[in-house]
Formats: C-alpha cells, sequence, structure tokens
C-alpha cells in the first residue's frame, strides 16, 4: 500500500529548528513518507541545525550566493521547486513560517495544485513593511494553505477575521518542543567548548539583532544603549553575537569593541544560544523565535521592536516592547535590572506559545486529513 508522502520544505535556521520535531516525529509513523527538502537560503546556518538533529534533506537546491537579493532567490527556488515537485510528487506541502522559502514552497505547490500546510500560521503585525518581507510572505501563504496550524489563540483569530480557507487548528508552536529537546543535550556541553565566557557573580545580557527595519538609525539606537548601561552597571556583561550583514557587524564592530564587559562573538550555533539564553539574566532581542523561546527558559525579553507579531507575551508578560527609540528600550532595560519584583513576575510567567506537545497534534492531524 502506498504511504501518504510529505514534503517539509524550509531554507532558513528558525525554519529547520521549528521543523525538525515535526520530522522526527513524522519518521514514527510507519503510514507516512516524510521527505525534506532544504533551500539552503542560509546555508551554513540550516546545515547546523539538521547535524544537531541528525536530520539528513532528501532535496538540496543549494540556493545560498554572495549578497544573494529577495529578486535572486525567489526566481532560482521557484524553478528549483519544480522540479522536487516533479520527482517526488508529494500529497502535502508543509511550509513554517514567514520566509521567502516558505512562501515558494506554498506557490509552487498552489501551481501543482498540492494541498499545503502552513505551520506557525496566523501570526499579524499589522504593517506590511515590519517585518519585511515576512509579514506579506505569511499572508500570501495563508490565501494558499488547506490547513493552518496556529500557535495561539490570537493568531487563530487572526486568520478567522480575514475569512481565510481551510482548516484553522491551534497546536501552540513546535519551537517550544525543539528548545525542550536541545535542552536536555546543552546542559552536558563543556564551559571549556563555549565560544564565549560566562562570569557566574555578575549578571548576563543576551543581545540579538538582525532585521532589516533596524538598520539604521534604529540599531545605533540600540546600541548606545547596550554602552550606556554598560557603563552604569559594571556587574553587568552583554554578550552579543553579531549578525554577519555588514549593515549590522560594521557599526556594531565600530561602537562596541573597546568596551571591557561587552563581548562581541560570532553567530551562535542552535544549542549554544540556547545554552547562552539558558544562562542570561535577561534578553534584549529583535528575534522572533528568542520571544517564544525565553519564557520556557524563565528569561525575560525586552523586544526590540516597533511592533510584535507575537503580542501573545506582551499580553502573557513574558515580553516587554521596547520600541527602538534610545529611551524606551533604556527605560525597560533598566527597570528590569532594578526592579526584582518584576522581573520575577516576568520570569515566571506562563509561556503562551505551547507545551511541547505541538509536533504530534500536527501529524496526528495530518494523518487523519490525509487518510
Amino acid at each position: 500500500m502506498r504511504k501518504n508522502t510529505i514534503l517539509i520544505i524550509f531554507g532558513t535556521r528558525p525554519e529547520a529548528i521549528k521543523f525538525a520535531p515535526i520530522i522526527l516525529e513524522a519518521q514514527n509513523h510507519t503510514g507516512l513518507k516524510c521527505l525534506v527538502c532544504n533551500t539552503a537560503q542560509h546555508r551554513d546556518m540550516t546545515d547546523e541545525v539538521l547535524n544537531f538533529f541528525d536530520i539528513k534533506a532528501d532535496y538540496d537546491l543549494n540556493l545560498m550566493t554572495p549578497g544573494q537579493s529577495l529578486f535572486d532567490i525567489t526566481a532560482r527556488g521557484i524553478k528549483k521547486l519544480e522540479s522536487v515537485l516533479d520527482d517526488c510528487q508529494p500529497d502535502l506541502i508543509l511550509v513554517q513560517g514567514d520566509t521567502t522559502t516558505a512562501f515558494l514552497g506554498a506557490l509552487a505547490g498552489y501551481y501543482k495544485k498540492i494541498k499545503v500546510g502552513h505551520v506557525e500560521a496566523g501570526l499579524r503585525s499589522g504593517d506590511n513593511y515590519a517585518p519585511h518581507p515576512e509579514e506579506l510572505n505569511r499572508k500570501m501563504i495563508g490565501s494558499i494553505a488547506h490547513l493552518h496550524f496556529t500557535p495561539t489563540d490570537t493568531a487563530t483569530r487572526n486568520l478567522q477575521r480575514e475569512g481565510t480557507n481551510g482548516l484553522i487548528l491551534k497546536t501552540g508552536n513546535t519551537v517550544i518542543d525543539a528548545l525542550l529537546f536541545a535542552h536536555k543535550k546543552v546542559q552536558q556541553l563543556s564551559t571549556g567548548d563555549l565560544p564565549f565566557s560566562i562570569n557566574p557573580s555578575k549578571r548576563t545580557i543576551l543581545v540579538t539583532t538582525h532585521r532589516r527595519e533596524n538598520f539604521g538609525q534604529p540599531l545605533l539606537n540600540i546600541l548606545t544603549v547596550i554602552k550606556t548601561i554598560s557603563t552604569e552597571y559594571p556587574d553587568v556583561d552583554f554578550i552579543f553575537p553579531v549578525h554577519p550583514n555588514p549593515q549590522v557587524k560594521d557599526i556594531v564592530s565600530k561602537e562596541l569593541t573597546y568596551y571591557k564587559n561587552i563581548q562581541l562573538i560570532a553567530p551562535l550555533s542552535y544549542p549554544h544560544l540556547i545554552y547562552l539564553m539558558s544562562k542570561s539574566y535577561l534578553i534584549l532581542s529583535d528575534s522572533g523565535g528568542i520571544q517564544e523561546e525565553a519564557p520556557t527558559l524563565g528569561k525575560p525579553i525586552v523586544v526590540l521592536r516597533d511592533v510584535t507579531e507575537r503580542q501573545e507575551g506582551i499580553d502573557a508578560g513574558t515580553a516587554i516592547l521596547g520600541s527602538t527609540n534610545f529611551e524606551n528600550i533604556y527605560s525597560k532595560t533598566k527597570e528590569l535590572l532594578d526592579n526584582q519584583v518584576l522581573y520575577h513576575q516576568m520570569s515566571r510567567a506562563q509561556n503562551p506559545y505551547g507545551d511541547g506537545t505541538s509536533s504530534s497534534q500536527i501529524i496526528e492531524i495530518i494523518k487523519q486529513q490525509l487518510s
């Protein structure tokens, strides 16, 4: 008897992380054939995640080129996906989130009249250019998909309000499944193998920023906050994995290199990032994934964005929207350093993004829909 075939398409590290537990879960079900397509929109970052989870791609499109633009990825990606679909003829395509790869996977499925499932569906910031191009990508995927796996009630309501076609099913976010798996493994890491050093007598603040909308003055505002806090709080260390984009790396190096309590390091592997998050006091970040992961680890986060599509964390009290101007970020960070009551309230708030069972829920729903 022919097995139902699902094709999972991803190309960036966040997608690979959030798909890993789904792939591992699908491989445990004899009635499903799970194929993996890595577009390699981000080459090294996806390879590192696949190695960590011991997953091998059945198709590797090797899209990444130096200085690639969204036009490059889109043009090369859609043509290569046509060949993949012709070869494996899946019953269902799964895409995740809001990347260009995710949109292309959904579009290719539409062109071939193959059903599409969208993992982490329904996120909305309300601004098509924040984040760009992710906000419009996820809207377009939503108009194509047949199965919408939403992480929260808010995401579900967003799709219902838009009159979205297909089945809308709240499953939680698979990033929590991945985090729980990874957290067990990283506790075995030796501190001598880490690309950073943590002083246990100091409070460590993890900083990450990479979004296009923060390039320029917003990034300078963020860096000014870091310089100010590092001077005012000698008992605080900053660890900043610096994104390789020159619009981030060059400015960060220029502004922060000569501060003794600021460590500028290369981007971290997924396990090293999880380890650092678990050892940090608080986090400043514009990352969507970290907004979802930090609450499980009990780490308050100041979100370095003017708007977020992950409002649930703000409402639940696990995150504070710091905006991108100096005064807001500075005051929110300082308050978390000074106000122990607020800090403990945030660190103990319940994670609104799931309980670690999202992957099994998604695979069970897929089996029912394809049977």
